[in-house]
């Protein structure tokens, strides 16, 4: 038998009465959160006698960042000259190059999401920018994959396409 509000049956409504009135299922999206988050004018909060709070460390992301990508970057030199002296046909040099060369492009897009889509000012579409480099680069992985089985790899690709 389904109970009637305090209203028509005259009894007081207690805690529990309303914990079980209400409904915790909502059919309205909340959108709030999609915004973009107000900002003080060129970024400055507090006065000048506030203390300056730093940001939380983060190694992958801080400072031990730039030399991931340098060394990256410094591994890559020899790959790349590799084709040109060894030839198209050592398919570790050319897997090795090809992953490497996709790390060193996912980095440098992670670089521009953190530039010119900041987390403090765009909120979730900083994270949902994030996520969906990281499945671009993880797709990426698989079309190494694909071209080093399939074929003889990238280098090989390349000298295809030059001689065409």
């Amino acid at each position: 038998m389904l109970m009637l509000p305090s209203v028509l049956s005259k009894k007081p409504i207690t805690k529990a009465s309303q914990i079980i009135l209400q409904r915790h299922l909502k059919l309205k999206p909340d959108f709030s959160k999609l915004k973009l988050k107000e900002q003080p004018a060129g970024y400055v909060v507090g006065t000048v006698n506030d203390a300056y709070v730093p940001p939380v460390a983060d190694h992958y992301e801080g400072s031990y960042h730039w030399t991931y990508e340098r060394a990256i970057t410094i591994g890559m030199i020899p790959l790349v000259m590799s084709p040109f002296i060894s030839g198209v046909d050592y398919p570790m040099v050319d897997a090795t190059f090809s992953t490497l060369l996709l790390f060193h492009c996912h980095a440098g897009f992670k670089s521009c999401i953190i530039d010119y889509v900041p987390k403090r000012v765009y909120g979730v579409w900083h994270g949902v920018a994030c996520k969906l480099l990281t499945l671009g680069t993880f797709i990426g992985m698989y079309g190494i994959y694909v071209l080093e089985t399939s074929s003889n790899g990238l280098f090989d690709l390349v000298k295809s396409i030059w001689a065409a």
